[in-house]
């Protein structure tokens, strides 16, 4: 079924999703398993798989000359939602980003998800590795999280890259996208960034997953702005609690987003506590949680991390 489709039989109520990261090349499911068996209780419609490009590394060889090596490597987006979808009776929402695919690659893993019969897709631009600086397509890629939309729309009216493909099947995809609360880091100002996700919008997304964020006020301010630029999908908050306390500086410097006074000052009063500090931040999380779910969020999207017992911890208390 479709996310939108959960959200319309929802009827108001506030639905439960996790987001979780592939094995690290060699891993197997397990790992995934560990993390998700623990928070079915909860009963999630649906669950988010994360793809991550690989990066590389040069290491300086005898001769002189550099040898590229790729490093953490998270291959099995496409098998990893199939085995979620045949294990615990749920769907799986693939994530699907421009960086590392050609338009051609694109198409056949949307061939492949539509075989498997997942409908739901995540389109996302994904980062820049970090020895470019900057985003970097691949040769005949997508340069925006837009063109990915277009491309999927386009399946999804049965239209393919190959021009000679005639009465070519019509997927029905289900297209999120990823919206910031706080903008994005590369955009100029929150307006421009405000258009780029209405366009994703007006190419066939039908609903949003926000960036983490801290301060509740950020979302609602958000989805208002959302509305007033005339964006009516649903808009997820996603959430990620704070558990260590170098995340202080490290999560606002890696995804622009600010750390309300209150949660800094609870932190810092129990600095060099390690168990109570994730205690903050499971209160913190909590917090959030309910009045997200006072408020009427669609749904809360947990960003686990790989760290099931906390994102549990949560859960308990807020479902």
């Amino acid at each position: 079924m479709k996310v939108t489709d959960y959200f319309e039989k929802a009827k108001g109520k506030t639905l439960i999703s996790f987001e979780v990261l592939p094995p690290l090349k060699g891993g197997g499911m397990q790992a995934i398993f560990k993390t998700l068996d623990p928070l079915m209780e909860f009963k999630p419609p649906f669950v988010d798989v994360t793809y991550h490009r690989e990066e590389f590394i040069y290491n300086k060889r005898d001769s002189g000359y550099y040898e590229k090596i790729a490093i953490r490597k998270r291959p099995g987006t496409v098998g990893i939602c199939a085995s979620i979808m045949h294990r615990y009776g749920i769907d799986a929402v693939p994530h699907l980003i421009c960086g590392g695919f050609t338009k051609e690659d694109t198409e056949n893993v949307l061939i492949d998800l539509n075989f498997l019969n997942i409908k739901n897709v995540l389109a996302l631009r994904g980062d820049a590795r970090k020895f470019d600086g900057k985003f970097i397509p691949e040769k005949d890629g997508h340069n925006y999280a837009v063109d990915l939309v277009n491309q999927m729309n386009d399946m999804n009216i049965g239209k393919y890259l190959d021009s000679n493909i005639e009465n070519g099947e019509k997927t029905d995809f289900c297209i999120g996208v990823a919206g910031y609360p706080e903008k994005h880091i590369e955009a100029p100002n929150f307006a421009v960034d405000l258009q780029y996700l209405k366009a994703k919008i007006d190419a066939g997304a039908s609903y949003i997953v926000t960036q983490m964020f801290f301060d509740n006020q950020k979302y609602f301010d958000f989805v208002d702005a959302c509305r007033s630029a005339g964006i009516n999908v649903p808009i997820v908050p996603g959430l990620k609690p704070l558990t260590k306390f170098y995340q202080l500086s490290s999560l606002p410097r890696l995804f622009f987003i600010n750390m309300p006074d209150d949660l800094v000052a609870a932190v810092m009063k129990v600095k060099g506590d390690k168990e109570a500090i994730k205690q903050v931040g499971i209160e913190w999380c909590v917090a959030q949680s309910k009045e997200l779910k006072a408020k009427g969020a669609p749904c809360l999207h947990y960003y686990t991390m790989g760290d099931q017992d906390t994102i549990r911890a949560i859960a308990e208390q807020v479902y």
